[in-house]
């Protein structure tokens, strides 16, 4: 059994129950900011990645391992994001993350950007389960998929920012 599937049926048997959604808090560097001093449009959706990479983390998926030993790697089908107000060189920010649909190869994601309780930046993003050597649309491993489906939570309105 490869070691990625023996993370999953670790986590898959934990009594706790995983938390429907994620926090990460990112410090705003120079190198995420414009000449302006403000944080670039696009360095939210790599703060995103960040968030949606440290919750599969913390719930046991190594996505090295998924690759190279399923075969099975994600990547981003579709993203749309509305910008509220602008972060700032130094400000912290919080970023929350949550699954609202899981299908056969595809992950529905809704995170949000939060300084304080000023809400920066929210998306809407969907990542695609793909083959390694084909890069087409391949279905998420079964341990995979039950894990993922455990944190689902379709109706989700991500809680105000929380410390």
């Amino acid at each position: 059994m490869a070691t990625g599937q023996v993370t999953l049926a670790h986590a898959l048997m934990s009594t706790e129950t995983p938390d429907p959604f994620s926090i990460l808090d990112i410090r705003v560097y120079y190198e995420d900011t414009d000449t302006g001093g403000v944080v670039f449009y696009a360095n939210y959706l790599k703060f995103f990645e960040r968030g949606r990479t440290e919750w599969l983390r913390r719930l046991g998926v190594n996505q090295t391992e998924l690759a190279q030993q399923e075969k099975r790697m994600f990547v981003v089908k579709q993203a749309e994001v509305q910008y509220r107000k602008p972060a700032r060189l130094d400000d912290l920010i919080r970023v929350h993350s949550a699954i609202t649909r899981v299908s056969g190869a595809s992950v529905d994601f809704l995170q949000s950007a939060y300084l304080d309780q000023d809400l920066l930046c929210e998306s809407t993003i969907q990542i695609c389960c793909v083959n390694t050597d084909t890069l087409r649309p391949s279905a998420i491993p079964p341990a995979l998929r039950t894990l993922l489906e455990k944190v689902q939570t379709p109706s989700c309105k991500l809680p105000a920012n929380s410390r």
